[in-house]
């Protein structure tokens, strides 16, 4: 992603109320209304935002619509690769929270939430991907990616695989490609490990 594109915003929800706050929180960190796009409905969302190609999806997860949160991402995605997700909805069951993860989602906030609740999540998710928005006299922001450490080559793991851990031999059975990493819930274990913890077999 060029992050010296000026970021735009796709904010999908039936509440008024959601969008219109999450519009004017935007705004609070100095985006364009211009490049905030709100919805209603995942249908609208999908029409508009493959014309518009947000860089970033705040929408409900829509468990009943016959376009869902996840699917409208993974449409929208067809047209913007980079695009970043973060989901809203009333029920957060462990379930929720494994598929959310699985398609790299920034946050899942259960609703309902406080203003608060949402600022701070919004917030950490722009500060994350050291995007910066513009300062008061409108100059360009920096758009140095933040530099990153050399990491070692990382081992992978596809779920049925044997691995070490702890000195023991166990079975990965769910990989899960998070944000700030890969993590591996193995065979018999409820929580999930790094992978930098884990061993070849």
């Amino acid at each position: 992603m060029d992050v010296s594109d000026p970021l735009k915003f796709l904010v999908v929800d039936p509440l008024a109320g959601v969008q219109s706050f999450a519009r004017q929180l935007l705004q609070s960190h100095g985006f364009a209304l211009d490049r905030i796009l709100c919805c209603a409905d995942p249908e609208a969302a999908l029409l508009q935002g493959l014309v518009f190609k947000p860089h970033f999806l705040i929408t409900d997860w829509f468990p009943r619509s016959a376009l869902s949160g996840i699917q409208l991402y993974q449409r929208l995605r067809e047209a913007q690769p980079s695009l970043q997700l973060s989901l809203l909805s009333f029920e957060v069951t462990p379930e929720h929270q494994f598929e959310a993860e699985a398609h790299g989602a920034r946050f899942l906030l259960k609703k309902p939430f406080s203003a608060e609740q949402l600022k701070a999540e919004v917030t950490r998710s722009l500060e994350a991907l050291a995007w910066k928005p513009p300062g008061p006299q409108g100059q360009a922001r920096d758009a140095r990616p933040a530099a990153r450490p050399m990491l070692p080559p990382q081992l992978i793991v596809k779920p049925g695989d044997q691995v070490r851990f702890n000195g023991g031999l166990h079975v990965a059975q769910h990989v899960v490609h998070r944000n700030g990493g890969t993590v591996v819930q193995l065979k018999g274990q409820s929580s999930f490990v790094p992978i930098d913890k884990l061993l070849p077999a």
